[in-house]
């Protein structure tokens, strides 16, 4: 699964069952620069956009992104669908799944071998396309809070990468359980702390913790910690409830830090709905 600092601000890309969840539909776009400095270090580009079809209770969304990792390309699309059922008002359990493509690439002429001459890995660049499938639960009060479980790449397909040898190579089932809570501290400003567990056997899990100050749902400002990994501050602004921008710097704690000078996330968003039409002008 990719990685972000700003994960709670594009909750699609973690949980299917969130697609459609507000009554606009959203675009969004996170570009990922990881270890500044090193050579070949992790690239990520994602791109999502979702929104409801009201009265039936459904969203629908699309997840598109690529993951750079030195000589290795994964590309991949994903189709998203969600029921939101009502609990109370402005309460919602929703259910949702997702299913799509990915495209594994790997470019031999990048790789220095131990045993030059080795067919199973050619100078030459390889590629393999594999079927993808998740679901997801997500539970949610508008403007409050969040929580959520999901399981990306519950098919454990293999990847055919190369035709010679033994291809022990497949998807692993990853799990998430993310939330946040927005606390009011008086009219203009909240506080909301968030939390992401990410999980796939046998790593251990992988934990980030959140949080950011808001003022008038407009600026945000805050900072993050994924233990043993990195430290992160962010920064951000909506414009007129219709164009969002956040910025994040992780700054790294693990040996790394001696040949990085950190991490780059950018995140830029856009809100379409008739509803919201009369603030684009300013007008209320």
């Amino acid at each position: 699964m990719q990685q972000f600092s700003q994960y709670m601000l594009n909750e699609l890309q973690i949980n299917p069952a969130s697609a459609g969840k507000d009554e606009y539909a959203d675009v969004r776009s996170n570009n990922r620069y990881q270890w500044s400095g090193i050579t070949d270090a992790p690239r990520t580009y994602y791109l999502s956009c979702h929104g409801p079809i009201t009265k039936k209770h459904m969203g629908l969304g699309m997840n598109l992104y690529t993951d750079i990792v030195g000589p290795t390309r994964r590309v991949g699309l994903d189709v998203c669908y969600a029921y939101h059922m009502q609990v109370k008002k402005d309460v919602f359990l929703s259910m949702g799944i997702s299913a799509g493509i990915l495209q594994w690439g790997i470019d031999g002429s990048k790789i220095t071998l131990h045993d030059q001459g080795d067919p199973s890995l050619m100078n030459t660049y390889q590629t393999a396309y594999v079927p993808n499938f998740g679901a997801g639960i997500y539970f949610h009060k508008k403007d409050k809070f969040y929580f959520g479980f999901s399981a990306p790449q519950l098919y454990q397909s293999p990847i055919p990468l190369y035709t010679t040898g033994q291809n022990n190579s497949n998807l692993v089932t990853h799990f998430n359980l993310n939330g946040a809570y927005k606390f009011a501290i008086d009219d203009d400003f909240k506080i909301e702390p968030a939390f992401l567990v990410k999980y796939a056997f046998p790593a251990p899990p992988e934990i980030d913790l959140n949080i950011r100050a808001l003022y008038k749902e407009s600026f945000w400002i805050g900072g993050g910690y994924r233990v043993k990994d990195a430290f992160t501050v962010m920064v951000g602004y909506m414009y007129q409830n219709f164009l969002m921008l956040g910025y994040s710097y992780d700054i790294t704690t693990s040996n790394i830090r001696k040949y990085s000078s950190g991490t780059h996330e950018i995140l830029l968003g856009l809100r379409f709905s008739r509803k919201q039409a009369p603030t684009w002008n300013g007008k209320e």
